[in-house]
């Protein structure tokens, strides 16, 4: 997605050479006019997939997994960290460490809003280690439910998270696959060279 990656070469901070900082257009600021452009792309790759359903982890994936949800005219569920106490009834949940917040969190979705019917689509801001997503796999799993693929928006695939996703059997679409990065300049995989990806059916 062209006029993503533009925007992460102008507005994007390369703090060191695995930290991109994007809190001014993607994840603290959002520009929702790109939010929802991301979203279509997400729905437009993933079109005839049946897919029944948008799967997230709050917070920062929200805002994309519902744009790609509207796009699909599907609902979209977002895991939850912490448990609130109006969530009283019975939960698919899984562990996730996170390398930013060097700690370990309890993702949780409701029983009532997964099931075996269901057909998924992760999406999520960035994909780097992918703890998380790994995390929603297991959530969906446990349900029965069938994991299409991950959207992710940006994509460091300098680090594991890609590989893990597909040893694990997850197909993976990324809108903006950063090869490498440092302060001086940003590296994408130039994925119109590359074949095209075709989603698991």
């Amino acid at each position: 997605m062209k006029a993503l990656q533009e925007r992460i070469r102008q507005q994007g901070e390369v703090l060191s050479a695995s930290v991109l900082k994007v809190d001014s257009f993607i994840n603290h600021q959002v520009d929702p006019v790109l939010a929802m452009e991301i979203g279509q792309a997400f729905a437009e790759h993933f079109q005839g997939q049946g897919i029944t359903k948008v799967l997230t982890v709050e917070a920062s994936g929200i805002h994309f997994a519902m744009a790609a949800a509207l796009a699909l005219k599907v609902p979209f569920v977002y895991a939850k960290k912490k448990k609130a106490v109006t969530q009283n009834e019975e939960v698919y949940a899984a562990p996730v460490y996170s390398f930013t917040r060097q700690e370990t969190y309890q993702i949780s979705v409701s029983k009532r809003y997964l099931d075996g019917n269901d057909r998924i689509l992760i999406v999520d801001d960035f994909l780097a280690t992918g703890a998380a997503l790994l995390g929603l796999k297991e959530i969906i799993s446990n349900a029965g439910a069938h994991l299409v693929g991950v959207g992710a928006v940006i994509e460091k695939s300098f680090q594991e998270g890609r590989r893990k996703l597909e040893e694990a059997g997850v197909y993976v679409h990324s809108l903006a696959r950063i090869q490498s990065m440092s302060p001086e300049e940003i590296v994408f995989i130039d994925e119109a060279a590359a074949p095209k990806e075709t989603a698991s059916v």
